[in-house]
This record gives structure tokens, sequence and C-alpha cells, in this order.
């Protein structure tokens, strides 16, 4: 049986169209914690291509903010010893498209968290494809409180 992703174990019918597994037509990443790191491999298929061969920047984007969210959601559970990680919505984030990222095979998300303070950690991040770092990716989450709309989405 498949290790569960931090996504199925805490948010199984959370319905993001980035990381929801309840999405049936979302991207369905999938995010595991490695040592100090959160890591995810993706398969594009051709209608996420921005053209023939290359993945659409949105697209990335998208799962590596969905990606890096897990990520500072997983920390700050861990940094406060909850059972379940806080609800956690992205603040900002900012996406360097370092090259054009091939979309025939997998690509490798990497992902730690470089600040906490409170109910933040600011995350960075890496995707690769075929060994070379084509994005990267620098976001603050926050944890949000009742009243939030994003509040007890999982």
């Amino acid at each position: 049986m498949p290790e569960e992703s931090l996504q199925q174990r805490y948010a199984p019918h959370n319905a993001c169209f980035g990381c929801g597994p309840a999405n049936p037509k979302g991207l369905h990443v999938r995010s595991f914690t490695s040592g100090d790191e959160v890591v995810a491999d993706w398969t594009p298929e051709p209608h996420h291509e921005a053209f023939p061969g290359v993945l659409n920047g949105g697209i990335i984007g998208a799962i590596l903010d969905c990606h890096c969210n897990w990520t500072a959601a997983h920390h700050l559970m861990q940094k406060t010893k909850a059972e379940s990680p806080p609800c956690t919505v992205t603040a900002e984030y900012a996406v360097k498209l370092m090259e054009p990222t091939p979309s025939q095979g997998p690509v490798r998300l990497r992902a730690r968290v470089v600040e906490s303070a409170g109910n933040r950690a600011v995350v960075e991040a890496s995707l690769s494809a075929e060994g070379r770092v084509c994005a990267t990716c620098r976001g603050t989450f926050v944890a949000v409180k009742p009243g939030h709309p994003a509040y007890h989405r999982w």
C-alpha cells in the first residue's frame, strides 16, 4: 500500500485545485516529509503544457504554492505539538521560472521552512525536472483563525 501523503492524512475531503484529494479535476499534489524537508513527485499531463514539451508556468505556480503551504502547515503543527495541522493560507509567494520545465516526465518538489514566528512560516522551495532546477519559490504562509473563509476547510 502506498504511503499516505500529508494531504490524504489530514485533509482527505479538501477540494483545493492544486492539492485536494477530493477534487476530481485537481492536480493532486501529494507531499511527504523527508527529514527537515517536504518532498513531492508530480507528473504532468499534456493538458498542463504551455506548448508542446513544456509545463505551463501557472501550473508550476499552483503546485509550488500548495506544496509550500503544506510544508508550512506541517511545520506549525510540529512546532505546537498539535495532532493535526492548522489551516494555513498563502499570504504571499513569488515564483522564479529559471528555465523551461520539461513536461514529459515527473517533476520533483522540495520545500523547507526558513523562518517561523507565531502563526507564520516562510518557506523556500524548488521544482526540478530531468535533474535540473527549473523553478524556485519563496512564500509566507499563515495559520488562519475562526471567521476566515478557509478556517476548517480541512
